[in-house]
């Protein structure tokens, strides 16, 4: 019983000092001037949003119109979308994390240049995912797949739904909700995208304990 309740304070502990570590980060990154992104129009920094204890942490691309003028990620279109997909497999966005590759949003929705890049996964995204260690990170479309998986490009035709091991969780990449938006035919495909992350969270074999099947992303042929 003692040792239950010493494994509980330690639990207890970490999660306090895993949400103050990531609130620490969320405070310096809000006058971010790293990159050229900070001068060219934004609002303000999208850091990330929900739960730091999260099993799964969805990944885009970087923020929009709507998200540069709230600082949540994903609250127009494509995150209303975003968040009945997470319904439909019974969770809400209160269970899941969500951020994005870049904290600012590029001027007209241009992809992110590799500079900024570069120090927006360096100084941000790669500790938000150290920090919340997530089971699995979902990559929303070919641009966030693409910097997660290491690549310099993905066809999400090949890779959407599968799951690759990368240091200690699964890259599973899926169709970004944006794509459903703009042609319905990619709806159906991003539904069962989401089912698979439903069965892949619930498979009982923990990632860090499967090192002797890990895959070698680059070797995969995703081109």
């Amino acid at each position: 019983m003692q040792r239950l309740f010493k494994y509980k304070l330690l639990y207890l502990w970490e999660i306090g000092d895993r949400m103050t570590k990531l609130t620490s980060l969320a405070e310096s990154s809000r006058g971010c001037e790293l990159c050229p992104l900070a001068k060219q129009g934004r609002t303000q920094v999208v850091f990330g949003d929900g739960n730091e204890d999260a099993d799964i942490m969805f990944i885009g691309e970087g923020p929009g119109f709507y998200e540069d003028k709230q600082g949540k990620p994903f609250v127009g279109a494509a995150g209303k979308l975003l968040t009945q997909l997470l319904e439909s497999i019974g969770l809400r966005r209160e269970d899941v994390y969500i951020t994005n590759v870049v904290k600012c949003r590029p001027p007209q929705n241009r992809d992110p240049k590799p500079e900024e890049i570069e120090v927006c996964t360096n100084e941000y995204l790669f500790m938000q995912v150290q920090e919340i260690e997530p089971k699995i990170v979902a990559t929303l479309g070919r641009f966030a797949s693409a910097v997660i998986l290491g690549l310099k490009d993905v066809s999400m035709g090949r890779v959407h739904g599968q799951k690759f091991k990368k240091d200690g969780y699964f890259v599973v990449p899926i169709y970004h909700p944006a794509a459903a938006l703009h042609s319905r035919a990619n709806l159906e495909p991003l539904a069962e995208d989401f089912k698979k992350l439903k069965e892949y969270l619930e498979e009982k074999s923990e990632v860090r304990a499967e090192v002797s099947q890990e895959v070698e992303v680059e070797q995969m042929g995703l081109f």
